[in-house]
């Protein structure tokens, strides 16, 4: 079994920049880490990590709290968080709190009950409370939405952008009337994507309109049921921005239900490149987020601030990227 020495001479360091690259302290330059978790990965190097915290009497257990486990952008971003975790010896537990802010209030006592070393969660809503994890000093890191009234580390990506950006792209394909299907009020991402639908159409002088926009839950069927009501209007939109891919599969059954061909009848594109995104016929322009690159950050994030709690709090904004398909093109 390889140790903390065979680690260090593999890498070219000493032992205690392996043990401060592995825990991820600020101070240990980012070229010297990525040596030292290359050859940790390379000599299968596995830290003690339960021994480790014995001194915190925590568990070397990570909570992740993700908002729906259905959803593969957040199941993307809890594969970046296992990768990163395991390779320091951590183990990580999935919480799925549905978008239910009772669900999630219940898994953050089971972390504290459980003395996770720390948690990365994805809020609910603004009614998210971390206080609890506050008062017991538990780091948390943000992910994908900013915790309301705690400044914490945060993951984000640049939403608001990316839907300018998507709204945009349908204009310069000759859509004119260009809906939107987005989230519940108050959820940051639903917001972002809205107003980044508003931008583009501001700066391309095209008049938004409140009769072609509509607010659902984030999953297939309150999707359906909402491009119905736009399509079923006199004027219908001849496109759709969708804020992510289980309202896409709602979207898309609508317009097939009402034998519309995406592309040619209806623009569409959706947030988040899932596997059958390239699969359905026409394929699906989508708006390509960097999940597991989240994932992979947030846990970094945690285990710096486990190690470190009086580093200061930061927000790392990440972009995402137009992926042009048959769906947008007529």
């Amino acid at each position: 079994m390889a140790t903390i020495s065979d680690v260090a001479s593999r890498a070219g360091v000493s032992t205690a920049t392996v043990s401060r690259a592995l825990n991820g302290k600020s101070t240990v330059d980012p070229e010297l880490v990525a040596r030292v978790i290359a050859a940790a990965r390379e000599l299968g190097y596995q830290p003690n990590g339960p021994a480790r915290n014995l001194r915190r009497q925590e568990a070397a257990v990570l909570a992740l709290i993700i908002s729906d486990v259905e959803n593969p952008f957040f199941t993307a971003i809890a594969r970046g968080v296992e990768d990163v975790a395991h390779k320091v010896g951590y183990s990580v537990v999935l919480c799925n709190a549905d978008e239910n802010a009772a669900k999630e209030r219940r898994y953050i006592d089971v972390a504290i009950q459980e003395r996770v070393a720390g948690v990365i969660m994805s809020p609910t809503s603004t009614a998210t409370n971390i206080d609890p994890l506050v008062n017991r000093s538990t780091p948390v890191v943000a992910v994908d939405r900013p915790l309301p009234g705690h400044p914490s580390d945060t993951v984000l990506v640049d939403t608001r952008l990316a839907a300018r950006e998507a709204t945009e792209h349908l204009l310069a394909r000759g859509y004119r009337r260009i809906g939107c299907v987005t989230g519940p009020s108050g959820v940051r991402t639903a917001e972002d994507r809205l107003a980044g639908y508003r931008d583009a159409l501001r700066a391309a002088n095209q008049r938004g309109s409140t009769r072609l926009v509509r607010r659902t839950e984030f999953r297939a069927p309150g999707a359906n049921r909402a491009a119905h009501e736009l399509l079923a209007q006199p004027e219908p939109p001849d496109a759709l921005l969708v804020a992510n891919s289980a309202m896409a599969i709602g979207a898309l059954g609508a317009l097939a239900e009402r034998g519309l061909r995406p592309g040619r009848d209806v623009g569409v594109v959706a947030f988040d490149d899932v596997p059958w995104a390239a699969l359905v016929d026409p394929p699906l322009t989508v708006v390509a987020q960097p999940a597991y690159e989240i994932g992979t950050v947030a846990a970094q994030l945690l285990l710096a601030r486990v190690n470190d709690g009086a580093r200061p709090a930061t927000t790392t904004t990440l972009a995402a990227r137009l992926i042009e398909r048959g769906s947008s093109h007529r």
